[in-house]
């Protein structure tokens, strides 16, 4: 614990001109990707079938996913529903096949399980999550920009909104090129990066416009330096021990909450860089100092009569 407690002097601005290119690099490749690519939408975005099934003893959802795959329902996802007796499959529509045909193939190959309940999910319903997530995210990014401004500083307000797209815009470049499922799972997770990114980088500008009010003498780049080393070991040990959690929720989790966990990893990573890099260097850029920060001075007093 002794490395906690260690004022540590790393100069973290001197490579802001190399992490600019560097995030401008990714975020260039992220929006290409996208383009180009897409992302792999789940069912809950592309719509398709729901069955629900049940088997008279627990279920081994290893031997339901192989046999699915054998049958040539290799995307098709399985999730414990109630006990663990119960499952649901969920399948992305295939052009060439009827809905009864579908669902003939699958309960012939899940031999032992009882078909309790069909539902179809229409594109409409994905089309309508797409909106509200995107919704959902556009309205954070100017609530967030809006608070920060009004608490800290306008500078302040502007760097934080760009660090918050830069940071899921990269993990929806990551989810594109590398073809993994983004469900509505995976969205949650996008959602709650941007709330753990915004922390880290509401600490650090805290610290740092407390500095600009201690400090007589330093530049911006000295007492924002100096404001990232002395929040340096609250952030490795939140992130740190985040990280911790969500890896072995990766690793254990299952298929159903890789999605989750994955994306989480990603925005842990690059949160906590984002916050240093992205959000304080662009402070600086935008021409931060001192009496930007410091309080209105008070008027004089009139003497009383």
């Amino acid at each position: 614990m002794e490395f906690f407690k260690t004022n540590t002097k790393i100069d973290f601005m001197r490579q802001r001109k190399w992490a600019a290119l560097f995030s401008s690099i990714l975020f260039i490749f992220s929006i290409v990707s996208l383009v180009v690519n897409g992302l792999n939408l789940g069912l809950d975005f592309t719509g398709g079938l729901q069955l629900q099934m049940h088997y008279k003893q627990p279920v081994n959802f290893s031997k339901v996913r192989n046999e699915l795959n054998k049958v040539g329902f290799p995307e098709a996802v399985v999730q414990a529903y109630g006990t663990s007796q119960d499952i649901i499959v969920k399948l992305q529509p295939k052009a060439k096949a009827s809905r009864s045909a579908i669902i003939k193939k699958v309960t012939a190959s899940l031999v032992g399980a009882k078909l309790q309940q069909v539902d179809y999910i229409g594109p409409e319903i994905g089309k309508t999550l797409v909106a509200n997530g995107l919704l959902a995210i556009f309205i954070s990014l100017i609530a967030t920009m809006a608070y920060i401004a009004i608490r800290f500083e306008y500078r302040f307000g502007i760097s934080s909104t760009v660090a918050l797209i830069h940071d899921p815009v990269l993990i929806l470049g990551i989810f594109s090129f590398f073809h993994i499922e983004f469900n509505v799972i995976a969205l949650a997770a996008v959602l709650t990066v941007i709330g753990f990114s915004l922390n880290d980088t509401v600490v650090v500008y805290d610290r740092v416009r407390e500095n600009f009010r201690k400090l007589r003498k330093g530049t911006s780049v000295e007492v924002l330096n100096l404001s990232v080393n002395q929040t340096l070991s609250r952030t490795i040990m939140t992130s740190g021990l985040t990280l911790v959690v969500v890896v072995a929720l990766f690793l254990f989790g299952g298929p159903t909450l890789r999605g989750f966990s994955l994306a989480l990893i990603i925005g842990i990573v690059i949160g906590t860089y984002s916050s240093i890099y992205v959000a304080g260097s662009l402070a600086i850029i935008m021409g931060l100092s001192k009496q930007h920060l410091m309080p209105p001075e008070k008027g004089p007093v009139d003497d009383l009569p």
